[in-house]
């Protein structure tokens, strides 16, 4: 790397070292940690997901460093201060620059096949009509254990770099994992969604067996990433949401085991299947891996009305992702104050003209039925797939979010 790449980065982490030295980062840390400790707080409004290639104002997010190191680096602090100036709500800049332990997790015998439509070839968000691969007993038979590897090496080369670039001004730490089974969200890759809705009815059989081998497959990459130290209890950002909580880490000194880190769970095709048929495909598989960790963040974008008491049979549920297209009241009246109602805003309102209105009674409703009911809770604005080549709308959305939660606390 040369030197000039090496001055661009110093400076940028000089910025970043700046910003993660504010008194307010530890507040914001910890009261997103005693949310997760079901302490009833001011909620955390977090955004993730954000669609970069619309966002640029001014060339701040224009990469200025050749080395290809150098610009994963570049981008990663471009687009948080960028982050920090414009669209900051309630983010937390870590006084460390993470380096993810680098590992592969290998195929299972067979690759997606799907027919594409790209109406941004900016945008990695892209229509797909999958191609059905897992149709027979014996296609599913056929698939293949994933081996898990890593390359300590090149985490070495990577940890001694970075650390070289950041001397003085910001320490460097690999960081791991928390666990991620989402089977029900894979195995359409495979299929294309509307064969695994039929076959759910017409060949319950295959999909019992299909999801078997998707469960065993997942324990499997669970167990082995545990082997390799891949997990990490001190993760922060647990898919768009934060992480921050007490009594997950082992014991100074201990080893990281399943058992120290969250486990992120959804099955985002079952909104479209009964209560019943959700426990019988996907809970009953997933819980025992579930068991296996410290804590259960579970739900994402589909309802879970109707599945709460079934739901709340998982012993270590802490987090549950609601969607906006289901009732505010109805949601907190269930989840309480026992579990985190993580509140998905809808991003269809920062994608073509803002609706201000439309965003505060959103935001309304859910803190209205989270205080009526001791819930503790958050905001999490995720998949992002667009903001009309408009970064304002984003901008607009946290200023909007942040003011309705200013008027109740």
């Amino acid at each position: 790397m040369d030197n000039k790449d090496k001055q661009i980065l110093r400076e940028l982490a000089k910025k970043y070292a700046e910003i993660a030295a504010l008194p307010v980062q530890k507040e914001r840390r910890d009261r997103a940690r005693d949310i997760n400790d079901l302490k009833v707080r001011r909620p955390i409004v977090w955004l993730g997901e954000i669609p970069w290639h619309e966002m640029d104002i001014d060339g701040k997010l224009a990469l200025q460093c050749e080395d290809e190191f150098a610009q994963k680096m570049e981008n990663f602090f471009r687009q948080t201060l960028y982050s920090w100036e414009y669209i900051q709500a309630d983010m937390v800049v870590d006084p460390v620059y993470y380096i993810p332990k680098t590992h592969t997790i290998g195929s299972m015998g067979l690759d997606v096949k799907a027919h594409t439509q790209i109406t941004d070839s900016a945008n990695h968000i892209i229509s797909h009509n999958f191609i059905d691969q897992l149709d027979t007993m014996e296609k599913v038979e056929a698939l293949t254990e994933p081996v898990v590897t890593v390359d300590t090496a090149l985490d070495k080369q990577l940890f001694e770099k970075a650390s070289d670039i950041l001397d003085g001004i910001l320490p460097v730490e690999m960081r791991g994992y928390f666990v991620y089974h989402p089977p029900w969200d894979k195995i359409p890759y495979y299929r294309g969604v509307i064969p695994v809705l039929m076959d759910l009815l017409d060949d319950p059989d295959l999909m019992h067996r299909t999801i078997q081998r998707f469960t065993d497959f997942g324990l499997s990459v669970m167990n082995q990433m545990e082997a390799l130290q891949l997990l990490d209890s001190n993760v922060a950002d647990l898919h768009c949401t934060p992480g921050y909580v007490s009594g997950l880490a082992p014991k100074e000194g201990g080893q990281t085991t399943l058992k120290n880190v969250w486990i992120r769970g959804m099955a985002q095709i079952f909104t479209e299947v009964s209560p019943a048929m959700w426990d019988d495909f996907e809970l009953q598989y997933a819980k025992p891996l579930f068991e296996k960790c410290g804590l259960v963040y579970y739900g994402c974008c589909e309802s879970m009305l109707g599945k709460y008491d079934s739901l709340k049979t998982i012993p270590n549920l802490r987090k549950i992702g609601v969607p906006l297209k289901t009732d505010p009241e109805a949601n907190a009246e269930q989840i309480g104050k026992d579990y985190v109602y993580a509140h998905k805003p809808l991003p269809a309102a920062v994608a073509g003209t803002f609706d201000r209105e439309a965003v505060r009674n959103e935001i309304k409703k859910v803190i209205e039925a989270c205080k009526k009911n001791g819930c503790p809770y958050e905001f999490v604005l995720k998949d992002i797939s667009t903001v009309g080549y408009k970064p304002q709308n984003l901008i607009n959305w946290v200023k909007t979010t942040m003011e309705v939660v200013d008027e109740y606390y």
